[in-house]
């Protein structure tokens, strides 16, 4: 039987340090809407950003959930809208790309463009910070430039350095520097996830709906902060973050309890 997310509401209140995938509660997905950031949260990282694998079974429940959601499922990650269709291919939901530089309300519908790309002479710049050593990889996101040092994370504080040196000889306020996991990301300032998923909840078929975010790394903090501004949920993966409702232990929970809802949501008109 599916349950309204106040039913879930009142559980997190009396377990806040609650494991979501340990509970059997499935929401009415026709009253909710359901945000996941990507990597580290639904994916298992991988060595670079290219290497990553969607699982075929996350590929069928995502299929159903935006069905049984009425498309009110949305993924939300720093990376690129064309990045994510790529590698979610050929299923494409709706989306929020960039840390949101980019929205998609509907799968295959208009993308609002939030940003300007960053600099290509700053990114270009950054690019260069690489050249600290073997293990530092840069990343190109078109709205931001990523440098992983998963390969060397000895190597994070000299990124980390030289990064804020370069930054700090342009005009401030210009950017903002995201640390994440293993990883510094800079991002044009003004733009965040937060802010990008007030945008949605306002949108068809988003808009009225109580919202699931499921989130894993320190970007994803200000959301976990809106979604009681929407009557939502916020849960963190490998960690408990603050402001959030319960946690999942990894990314293989999250899918597990995302294929469990899958299963148990009922085929109805919304």
């Amino acid at each position: 039987m599916s349950l309204d997310i106040s039913d879930i509401h009142t559980l997190a209140a009396a377990k806040p340090d609650m494991e979501l995938s340990a509970t059997p509660l499935i929401p009415d997905l026709r009253k909710c809407a359901i945000l996941l950031d990507i990597d580290g949260t639904i994916l298992d990282f991988a060595p670079s950003p290219q290497q990553v694998a969607v699982p075929a079974e996350l590929r069928q429940t995502l299929t159903r959930l935006d069905r049984l959601t009425g498309g009110a499922l949305a993924l939300v990650s720093g990376r690129s809208l064309a990045d994510i269709d790529l590698i979610f291919a050929p299923l494409k939901l709706a989306a929020i790309g960039g840390h949101g530089a980019e929205l998609r309300a509907r799968a295959g519908g208009r993308i609002v463009m939030r940003a300007k790309p960053l600099d290509a002479a700053l990114k270009a710049r950054l690019a260069r910070v690489s050249d600290i050593g073997p293990g530092i990889l840069a990343e190109d996101k078109g709205y931001s430039l990523a440098l992983h040092y998963r390969l060397g994370p000895e190597k994070g504080d000299a990124v980390r350095a030289a990064v804020e040196t370069i930054c700090a000889e342009i005009d401030p306020g210009t950017v903002e520097i995201l640390p994440g996991k293993l990883v510094i990301e800079i991002k044009p300032a003004g733009i965040n996830k937060a802010e990008a998923v007030r945008e949605l909840m306002g949108l068809a078929p988003f808009a009225k709906r109580s919202p699931i975010f499921i989130g894993d790394d320190i970007t994803d903090e200000p959301v976990f902060g809106v979604m009681p501004q929407f009557g939502g949920l916020g849960f963190s993966v490998g960690r408990i973050a603050p402001a959030v409702n319960g946690h999942f232990a990894d990314p293989q929970s999250v899918r597990a309890w995302l294929a469990r809802i899958a299963a148990g949501g009922e085929d109805k008109p919304g």
